[in-house]
């Protein structure tokens, strides 16, 4: 006798182990990301570039101007999006606009915080914190 099961229960997704963008110059995003953004180089393999966010791996991998596109959008959580936007403005980061509430749960009393800003190839990166209404 055959049983079927689920999705839910053959797989079960755990934390996301690594997130790939693209770069038309490796060793630019290796120091704009460690030097501008603070991220912990982990390594990096000929024009491969590594780090660590908290976790989870960024990976960087250099293409041709040809073959380079927009990469995913990376949000970074912070506790402080206030002080993340000043000292990251500090280190040179352009943002497109100052941070802003982008959603109020009114049950929870939370707000949902942003500042968007672009990597030297123009990838859109954001910081993002909960705000509860008593801060």
């Amino acid at each position: 006798m055959q049983t079927t099961t689920t999705a839910r229960d053959d797989v079960q997704l755990g934390t996301l182990g690594q997130v790939s963008m693209l770069t038309r110059s490796a060793a630019a995003s290796e120091a704009w990301y460690r030097d501008a953004l603070g991220l912990r180089h982990l390594f990096t393999f000929g024009d491969l570039v590594f780090f660590d966010c908290d976790g989870t791996r960024l990976y960087i991998r250099e293409v041709p101007q040809a073959d380079w596109r927009p990469s995913s959008i990376l949000y970074f959580v912070v506790p402080d999006i206030d002080a993340a936007h000043a000292r990251l403005m500090g280190r040179g980061v352009s943002f497109k606009g100052a941070p802003h509430m982008i959603h109020r749960d009114d049950a929870t009393g939370t707000e949902e915080w942003m500042a968007f800003f672009e990597d030297p190839d123009g990838n859109l990166l954001a910081v993002m914190a909960a705000v509860s209404r008593s801060e």
